[in-house]
């Protein structure tokens, strides 16, 4: 039987989970929220990126995305410019984008990334 792995976990949730040759990163924002979009997207792919680090894998083996954004009209140019920045060349995932009313007033991004381990 393959090993559940439970990374960052407090009582109501784990920040990623590994499983059977994958890693599940939940929803990440950014820490500092007083920033724009720019700003927030690069401390939320920034988070991602740690999380896939402590499973053993890196953004290059991204699967598939999740982004929810505060407002698609105002922000999604904004955070597709980072993301765009952010991605390993020719390692695109699936990717959903939508907006929605997220947990806090001044968040305007939220990220949850699947992604393959190394194993």
């Amino acid at each position: 039987m393959t090993e559940i792995r439970r990374i960052a976990t407090d009582k109501r949730r784990s920040r990623a989970v590994a499983y059977n040759g994958m890693v599940f990163v939940g929803g990440q924002t950014a820490d500092d929220r007083s920033q724009d979009i720019r700003g927030q997207t690069r401390q939320t792919l920034a988070r991602i990126e740690k999380f896939l680090a402590e499973a053993g894998t890196d953004k290059s083996r991204l699967l598939t995305a999740q982004i929810w954004l505060k407002n698609l009209d105002r922000d999604f140019e904004g955070m597709n410019e980072i993301w765009d920045a952010w991605t390993a060349p020719n390692a695109a995932s699936t990717r959903a984008t939508a907006q929605c009313e997220l947990g806090h007033s001044d968040i305007l991004v939220e990220t949850i990334v699947s992604a393959a381990t190394a194993d």
